[in-house]
């Protein structure tokens, strides 16, 4: 299937949705292993839900509630959840092996053992029993839509939505497309499963889907090596931590997986005898594990063979999965890294190694695994390794809309996100279709939480260094200074630091009502480093007090107060209505780019002029890099042009970068400590 056969609409699962209306009443068939835990998703993402769990077993029935009690204790003593909205979990919870009970239910979700004709017996009475309506999906982790949905009375409102475990912690969800379905459907599904969090993955109606491809192949081949003889599991862990977290074998106990990985393999079958798995997978209860990290003697010899064959099934697989449109290079990517626990996603491995190194592996692999894919898939190699990792590009008509898709980091910048940005400004800027661009964040939550700290430390005590590193990492935002065509931010939620200097060098903003705006920077000892020090006073002189406040006590600013002082344009709660009133706002400045200077003579002295260094909350800041900021600031106003005040700001940067407050600070971030600026 190709990718716009499995997109095609828009790429962003929170537009183009048939309705947004989330469901009212769910349930849940199966209360065993996974069930519960999909239900406690729902209920603490849909405040108000009916929930309802379906099994046969009272056994079963009378462990939900305990279980949840037990995810809500740890909730509170974490400081994640509050009692008002733990009683809302438990309320509207109802377990019953009646399934007469789910008779208002418009969304069911069966997560029952894997076998195909139990799930059909279940499908049957759901639709005795349910509206017309209702969705009927199936939680499996490796069996085909169409042979689960054939019999179905009403197979259009059908669809496989595979969860991953921990289900109510897990972000990532496969959402899989069969041609008996409606895509409507899968639509909804996607819109659903993102507004409440989560991050559908749409795949095609292949055996395994996508992610169980990739660990089902990658957990069976390892069984397979400890047929040689010579290597043991404690090693193959050892040696597969280079590229995931926790060795095969230790997440097979962890997840009592033997029998399930057994059953994907026996199924993919059907593609190739080479996928028969070894026996040992259904002999051994638990293998001989370490806990992650722990050092294992390893031969060098040894070691590269294990590695050579955990490589080569990861490039065998992928380079399948793209090769037949099973699912796109960008989820791929993106669903390694949430939903499987890779360091960096097999893609990224792969690119790294080369595409000389890949046929190597790929070749060592054909030889001792002949019948699975192979060397004839590397002419795949370029599909399976360039590509958009962060961002996802999508149409309104004539503007082009770029969402910054990083969930697990807020949609947080890096230098890859803003180069891929970038080349995507630059691709449609002489495109005389399009009129112009937004920017938006993925989900619900956050526009973008700023730049990545991390990078940061290792230029702690280097002014100069400081300086290049703030300087670069300009360069998307120089670009949109200088452009003719219209970029206007869409901010669906917090907007933090860099987050915020990006939405201010757009050409204009728009944000949901509960979005807010705020450059914590100073808490960590540094400062905006890409012209938060200069643009808004450039834009927005007559409110230069509200920005000084922001940068020296990291004040919060709310997107209803940021339209008051004229810093928004409008508000929209919609995420999709919010999406397209940007696009309007780029017609709308179509054509009068680059707009009139401001008058700076209106900044008064004491506008920019900071107070005890105290943030908005009482924390103690440094008065040795508040006196930075305001020094800086003082000058990038009297600088003669825009250029010159942002270098003021890069040095700036530099001179903050070898404070003992940014030691501190960055220190205490990477520690994750409160830092201590006392004295400084």
């Amino acid at each position: 299937m190709s990718q716009n056969e499995l997109y095609p609409g828009f790429r962003n699962p929170l537009l183009g949705s048939p309705r947004t209306d989330l469901p009212k009443h769910v349930a849940i068939i199966g209360a065993g292993t996974i069930g519960p835990d999909i239900g406690y998703y729902f209920k603490t993402a849909v405040p108000g839900l009916k929930l309802t769990l379906i099994d046969i077993r009272e056994e079963a029935l009378a462990g939900v509630v305990p279980r949840f009690q037990s995810y809500i204790d740890k909730g509170i003593k974490r400081g994640k959840m509050n009692a008002e909205k733990a009683a809302k979990v438990l309320e509207g919870v109802v377990t019953s092996s009646d399934y007469d009970a789910l008779a208002d239910a418009d969304l069911v979700i069966e997560a029952a053992t894997e076998s195909i004709p139990l799930k059909k017996k279940i499908f049957a009475m759901v639709e005795e029993r349910v509206a017309s309506d209702a969705i009927i999906c199936s939680n499996t982790s490796s069996i085909p839509a169409s042979w689960l949905f054939d019999e179905m009375k009403l197979p259009g409102r059908t669809a496989i939505t595979h969860f991953f475990a921990p289900a109510w912690r897990n972000p990532a969800v496969e959402v899989i497309t069969w041609k008996g379905g409606d895509r409507e459907v899968v639509d909804y599904l996607r819109w659903m499963f993102a507004a409440t969090g989560k991050v559908p993955l749409v795949t095609d109606d292949a055996i395994a889907f996508m992610l169980d491809r990739i660990f089902d192949n990658w957990t069976c081949d390892a069984a397979n090596l400890l047929m040689r003889g010579d290597v043991t599991a404690k090693q193959v862990d050892s040696v597969a931590e280079e590229f995931v977290h926790a060795g095969p074998f230790f997440v097979l106990n962890m997840a009592n997986g033997n029998p399930i990985s057994y059953e994907c393999n026996t199924r993919q079958m059907v593609e190739s005898p080479a996928y028969k798995p070894t026996e040992l997978l259904l002999s051994v209860d638990r293998w001989e594990v370490n806990r992650p990290g722990t050092p294992v003697e390893v031969s060098d010899e040894l070691r590269g063979a294990v590695r050579d064959r955990l490589l080569g099934i990861l490039c065998s697989q992928c380079l399948d999965i793209v090769a037949r449109g099973i699912g796109t290079p960008e989820d791929l990517h993106l669903g390694s890294l949430l939903a499987l626990g890779f360091k960096e996603s097999p893609l990224d491995f792969m690119t790294k190694a080369g595409k000389d190194e890949i046929a190597r592996v790929l070749g060592r692999l054909a030889e001792e695994r002949p019948g699975l894919p192979g060397p004839e898939l590397l002419d795949q190699y370029e599909a399976a390794t360039v590509f958009n990792r962060f961002v996802l590009v999508d149409r309104l008509d004539d503007v082009v809309v770029i969402t910054i898709r990083r969930p697990a980091q807020m949609n947080a910048l890096s230098d890859d996100v803003n180069n891929e940005i970038l080349t995507v400004l630059r691709t449609f800027e002489a495109d005389d279709s399009v009129t112009g661009f937004v920017i938006v964040g993925y989900g619900t939550r956050a526009f973008c939480a700023g730049a990545e700290i991390g990078r940061f430390a290792e230029m702690l005590g280097d002014g100069p260094a400081a300086v290049d590193y703030s300087r670069d990492s300009g360069s998307l935002l120089l670009h949109i200074d200088t452009m003719t065509k219209p970029v206007v931010a869409a901010v669906n939620g917090l907007a933090l630091g860099g987050g915020m200097e990006l939405a201010t060098r757009c050409h204009d903003i728009v944000a949901h009502p509960k979005a807010y705006f705020q450059m914590p920077e100073i808490t960590l000892g540094i400062l905006p480093g890409i012209g938060g020090l200069v643009v808004p006073y450039r834009k927005w002189p007559a409110r230069a007090k509200t920005f000084t406040d922001m940068i020296t006590r990291a004040e919060r600013v709310s997107a209803t107060q940021a339209l008051e002082i004229g810093m928004v344009s409008g508000l929209e709660a919609d995420y999709e209505a919010l999406v397209r009133l940007a696009a309007e706002r780029v017609r709308a400045l179509a054509g009068t780019l680059p707009l009139p200077a401001a008058d700076l003579s209106v900044v008064s002295d004491e506008a920019i002029q900071a107070g005890e260094a105290v943030s908005a909350d009482g924390m103690v800041l440094s008065s040795e890099v508040v006196a930075i900021i305001v020094a800086a600031i003082k000058d990038g106003l009297a600088a003669s042009d825009l250029p010159a005040a942002l270098e003021i700001g890069y040095q700036a940067f530099g001179k903050v970068a070898e404070t003992k407050a940014a030691a501190e600070g960055i220190g205490a971030f990477v520690g994750g400590r409160k830092p201590d600026f006392t004295g400084m």
